[in-house]
């Protein structure tokens, strides 16, 4: 695996280097030797946060994870992408995909479905167009914390989404 390491707010030193090398290195098993990690380290007031994405064809593998430590928080980004593969594993290889970027034993390999995704509940709805601020308004009236709609400006279907700080995200496609 090739690491990519930068730092915000932070000097990667050889150390913290070292540490999220060791620690990532045990994902191996699972990836060729070619597999790119990109990893940021950032401190903001007492977070330490590291963020790991490693993209593979098909998908994206993500983790962040904040602590009062760095070095906690790279104990426990490891552990999340390791249950990450072992939960998601088929559908991160389906049969369309090139398995290329990952080792022959972990495709191989079966592990359990206890938390197979299944999706219990369908609505449907007619999205009537409006404007993002209206959006946010009208999922505010419904105490939820994101609204699909059609964008009255764009005709595209966006998603409005509340952020914390009180303050509203927007999710538009990209054509």
């Amino acid at each position: 695996m090739r690491f990519a390491i930068t730092g915000k707010n932070i000097d990667v030193t050889a150390g913290l280097k070292s540490a999220v090398e060791d620690k990532l290195s045990k994902l191996e098993k699972y990836f060729t030797p070619d597999t790119e990690v990109n990893v940021t380290l950032s401190v903001e007031k007492e977070r330490h946060k590291i963020e790991v994405t490693i993209p593979v064809k098909g998908s994206i593998i993500r983790s962040e994870q904040v602590s009062n430590d760095m070095y906690v928080s790279i104990d426990l980004v490891e552990e999340i992408i390791e249950k990450q593969l072992k939960k998601y594993k088929k559908k991160i290889i389906d049969r369309a995909q090139d398995a290329a970027s990952f080792k022959k034993e972990y495709v191989e390999r079966d592990y359990d479905d206890d938390d197979e995704i299944k999706i219990v509940r369908t609505k449907r709805f007619g999205i009537k167009p409006m404007y993002p601020e209206d959006a946010c308004v009208q999922m505010e009236l419904l105490g939820h914390s994101f609204y699909v709609f059609r964008n009255a400006e764009t005709d595209e279907v966006n998603v409005v989404y509340r952020r914390k700080g009180n303050t509203y995200g927007l999710i538009e496609p990209d054509n």
